[in-house]
């Protein structure tokens, strides 16, 4: 029975997993019971059995610190390398100690290989190839996207869904297809995860736990639905415009509350417009235009699931938007919780121990990072 330990810091999240995978055998003759779950408490979550699952997932350890900077500003890659650096050996003791496991009961050591912030995928890079070298372990470089792929449909026992993927570096609508995830459509500029972050910035929302997550508790207060540009262009979205139309309406806010210009209120109704109303507008335009590119992949693959993953598909209205969406579709939405759809390092070790069991290593002089890593250039020939 493998077991791999992952590390993931491609953002400001450093994290690190331990996972196993049971062997077939042991899973054709001792199947998990019906009334297991996919997360339990001591996180021994198991994926439900189908004609194309694999083998149910053990996680042994999943341990997660982030770098929180200041309200109003966002995180600089040095800060937060500088953060990975003095966190990553503690979180990787930590999780051993956790996990119960040896040395050597360590098969591979998985890290994140890109995309991501050249700074902070430099800082696990190097301590990847120092574990790798100190423990005498088998080293495998990681997609982040597939990963979280890999991971979502481990813990929701998906089959063969259409996958939104949303976080703060990338939005892909993705169609699994030949030992390929081949990208239907993207963002074009800023990934809506950015986009949320940078918009919680002008606001001076707090970046604990997280600028998304706030900017959707303040947005269940919303009442007022503004006027905003709809980006959708075929498959693909884009961003930037939307964020350069509310930050000036979050300027003209501050102006009215100034007492400048009066009050600010809604043409119809004559409310006040508050941050939270502007909150609300830009989650309803922005999650409608990935549920729209959602719904014409699954049109076009002929799928009736959606898988979620990301940081923002945490989201809990994007989740009911999709619902929505799906259920007139006769088809369901799976989606994790924040254990595992923030960017965490067992989806690492899961997906690094999915290509490490096909014969997949990468050598120490190849064990390097890189910002840009499509998600299509993986080969997945650990599906069928």
């Amino acid at each position: 029975m493998p077991i791999a330990i992952g590390l993931e810091g491609s953002a400001n999240k450093l994290g690190v997993g331990i996972i196993l995978h049971p062997d077939d055998r042991q899973w054709e003759a001792d199947p998990p019971s019906p009334h297991d779950s996919a997360h339990s408490d001591d996180e021994a979550s198991h994926a439900r059995k189908s004609k194309h699952a694999s083998p149910p997932v053990q996680i042994l350890a999943n341990l997660r610190h982030t770098f929180v900077s200041p309200p109003g500003t966002g995180f600089l890659p040095k800060d937060t390398a500088a953060h990975h650096r003095r966190w990553v050996v503690r979180l990787v003791k930590q999780a051993m100690k956790q996990a119960k496991v040896r040395l050597e009961d360590i098969d591979c050591i998985c890290y994140t290989k890109g995309p991501g912030m050249g700074a902070p995928l430099g800082s696990v890079a190097i301590a990847a190839r120092m574990l790798s070298q100190l423990w005498g372990k088998a080293l495998v470089g990681v997609n982040h996207c597939v990963g979280h792929i890999e991971m979502g449909r481990a813990i929701t026992g998906a089959e063969n869904p259409v996958v939104l993927y949303v976080s703060g570096g990338n939005t892909q609508v993705i169609a699994y297809s030949a030992q390929r995830y081949r990208i239907f459509g993207e963002a074009l500029d800023i990934a809506v995860g950015n986009c949320l972050d940078r918009f919680a910035r002008v606001l001076n929302i707090s970046n604990d736990p997280a600028p998304g997550y706030n900017i959707e508790q303040l947005a269940k207060s919303g009442k007022v639905l503004l006027e905003l540009p709809y980006a959708v262009k075929g498959m693909d979205v884009s961003f930037s415009g939307i964020l350069a139309r509310v930050e000036e309406m979050a300027r003209k806010l501050e102006a009215s509350q100034s007492g400048i210009d009066g009050p600010w209120r809604d043409d119809e109704t004559g409310e006040p417009i508050t941050k939270e109303d502007l909150c609300f507008t830009l989650q309803e335009t922005v999650f409608a235009m990935l549920v729209e590119i959602t719904e014409r992949a699954m049109a076009h693959v002929g799928a009736n699931q959606v898988l979620i993953v990301g940081g923002v598909g945490c989201n809990e209205r994007l989740q009911q938007m999709m619902g929505m969406m799906a259920s007139e579709r006769r088809g369901s939405v799976y989606a994790t919780d924040e254990r595992f759809c923030i960017d965490n390092g067992i989806m690492i070790a899961h997906a690094g121990l999915l290509a490490w069991k096909m014969g997949f290593r990468t050598a120490i002089e190849e064990s390097t990072f890189t910002q840009r890593f499509r998600t299509d250039e993986v080969l997945v020939n650990w599906r069928e």
